[in-house]
C-alpha cells in the first residue's frame, strides 16, 4: 500500500506537520510519499491520500482546493482523510470555527467524503507576516500529541492486514 501525504502551506508549519504524520506512517511499516500539494499532478498509483491544509481567511489553503478539485474523479474513488491547521489556539471554540470553515469548502465537493477529518492549531510567527498581521501575538497551538494519536489512527486503517490474521 502507498499513500500520498500532501500538503498546503505557505509558511511551513503545516508541512512540519504533514512530515511528522508522514514519519509516523512510515513507522507502522506504510509506504509514503510526501509531497506540496501545489506539486502533486495526480493521485494514480496510490492507495489512499491524507491533505494537509492551512487555512487562512476562512478558507483552506488555495493549492489544497485547486489539489482536491483537480483530483476530485480520483479522490471520490480512495480513502481520503483531512487535516487542517489553522486557530490560533486550540480551544474548543476556535477548533470548531476552524472545522465549521474547513467544512464549507469540502462541502463544494460533495463527491468527496474523507474518512477522517482533524483540525489542529496553528502558528503565528510575527516575524513571517506583513503589516499588519506581524503585530500578532506569537503562538503555536500545535498539540503534538493530538496529532501523532490521529496519525496512529490512520496507521490502523492504512496498516495492511497480517496474513495471520486472514487465516480462517
Amino acid at each position: 500500500m502507498t499513500l500520498l501525504i500532501t500538503y498546503a502551506s505557505t509558511r511551513g508549519s503545516t508541512r512540519e506537520v504533514a512530515e511528522a504524520i508522514a514519519a509516523s506512517l512510515r513507522e507502522h511499516g506504510l509506504d509514503v510519499d510526501l509531497k506540496a500539494a501545489a506539486e502533486v499532478e495526480d493521485v494514480d498509483g496510490y492507495d489512499g491520500v491524507v491533505l494537509g491544509a492551512a487555512i487562512y481567511m476562512g478558507h483552506a489553503h488555495v493549492d489544497a482546493r485547486r489539489l482536491l478539485r483537480r483530483c476530485r474523479k480520483e479522490l471520490s474513488s480512495l480513502p481520503l482523510a483531512v487535516f487542517a491547521m489553522g486557530p490560533r489556539t486550540s480551544s474548543e471554540d476556535d477548533l470548531a470555527g476552524s472545522r465549521k470553515q474547513l467544512d464549507h469548502d469540502l462541502a463544494k465537493l460533495p463527491e468527496l467524503e474523507p474518512f477522517s477529518i482533524a483540525i489542529f492549531g496553528g502558528v503565528v510567527d510575527p516575524a513571517k507576516l506583513h503589516f499588519p498581521f506581524n503585530r500578532m501575538a506569537a503562538s503555536d497551538a500545535r498539540d503534538w500529541d493530538a496529532i501523532e494519536a490521529w496519525a496512529l489512527e490512520l496507521a490502523a486503517t492504512f496498516a495492511p492486514v497480517p496474513a495471520a490474521a486472514l487465516a480462517p
